[in-house]
C-alpha cells in the first residue's frame, strides 16, 4: 500500500528514543523527509542512520522542548533544508515516577512547560502553513495512562490527558482545511523508558525486575511487549494520505492491555 508520503516533510519530536526513532524510520521508509529532534544529541545519531538506510533525507536538531525560544530557529532551519512541515509528531519524554500528592508546584510547572506548552507552541508554529496548503497531520503520542491512570505516574497521567482535550478541540477547528489531528496511545512497548519504569517499580516494591516484567506481560492479551516498529507503523498510517478521514481520534497500540472499551 502506498501511503502517499513521498516528498512530504515530517518533524518528529523525541526522535532519539525508542518510540520516536521507530516513528521517524517508518515515515522515512514511506519516502518522507524527516527532521529528527531530541534534547540528547548523541541519541540522534542512530536515528539519522536509520533514516538514511531507507534512502530518505534526514536532519538532526538538538532541541530542548522546555525552551520555547528555540522553536522559531529550529522550524526555520527545517523549512530551509527540507521544506515546510507537513507532518508533526508530538512525542515528548516522560516525567519521573511520582504519586499525585506532595509534589512541588515547580515540578508540575517544569513538566507542563516541556510536555504540554511546548507541544502547543510548536504546533501553532507549523499549523498556518498546513492550513494554507490544505494538507497536514498533527499526531500526538501519549500514554495508556490517559485511559487507565498508571499508579505512581501522576504527572504523566495528568499532563498527557490535557493534550487529549487540546487535540480533540483542535481537530474540529482545522478539519475543513485538510489537517487531521490525532492521538496515539502506546501500551507496554519495549523501549528504554519501559525498562526504566519496570526497574523503578521493582526497586520500589523490593522485587526482581523479571517478576515485574512477567506480571506486566501476563496482563497483555497478546502476551508480549510491543515492538517499537509496530507503533511507528501505526503513526505512519495516521500521517498518510490513506488516513485522510481519521481525525479527533485516540488510537491504542497496546496489545489489548487496557481493559476498558
Amino acid at each position: 500500500m502506498d501511503l502517499g508520503l513521498r516528498g512530504r516533510t515530517a518533524l518528529v519530536l523525541g526522535a532519539g528514543g525508542g518510540l520516536g526513532r521507530a516513528i521517524a524510520t517508518a515515515l522515512a521508509a514511506e519516502g518522507a523527509r524527516v527532521a529528527a529532534a531530541d534534547i540528547d544529541a548523541g541519541a540522534l545519531a542512530p536515528t539519522l542512520a536509520a533514516i538514511a538506510s531507507t534512502g530518505s533525507e534526514g536532519m538532526a536538531l538538538t532541541w530542548d522542548l522546555a525552551d520555547l525560544s528555540q522553536i522559531e530557529g529550529h522550524v526555520a532551519a527545517i523549512e530551509a533544508r527540507l521544506g515546510p512541515v507537513d507532518i508533526l509528531v508530538n512525542n515528548t519524554g516522560g516525567p519521573p515516577p511520582t504519586p499525585a500528592s506532595g509534589q512541588a508546584p515547580e515540578l508540575w510547572t517544569r513538566h507542563f512547560q516541556a510536555m504540554v506548552v511546548s507541544v502547543i507552541a510548536i504546533t501553532d508554529r507549523v499549523l498556518p502553513g498546513m492550513r494554507a496548503r490544505k494538507w497536514g497531520r498533527v499526531i500526538t503520542s501519549t500514554s495508556s495512562g490517559i485511559v487507565a491512570p498508571i499508579p505512581n505516574l501522576a504527572i504523566s497521567n495528568a499532563l498527557r490527558l490535557s493534550l487529549v482535550g487540546w487535540s480533540k478541540t483542535l481537530a474540529r477547528e482545522v478539519g475543513a482545511d485538510g489537517v487531521t489531528v490525532n492521538v496515539v496511545l502506546p501500551g507496554r512497548i519495549a523501549t528504554q523508558r519501559i525498562l526504566f519504569l519496570d526497574n523503578a517499580k521493582a526497586a520500589r516494591e523490593g522485587r526482581a525486575v523479571e517478576a515485574v516484567t512477567a506480571e506486566s506481560t501476563a496482563a497483555i492479551p497478546l502476551g508480549r511487549y510491543g515492538d517499537p516498529r509496530e507503533y511507528g507503523d501505526v503513526v505512519a498510517f495516521l500521517a498518510s494520505a490513506r488516513a485522510a478521514y481519521v481525525t479527533g481520534s485516540v488510537t491504542r497500540v497496546d496489545g489489548g492491555l487496557i481493559p476498558s472499551v
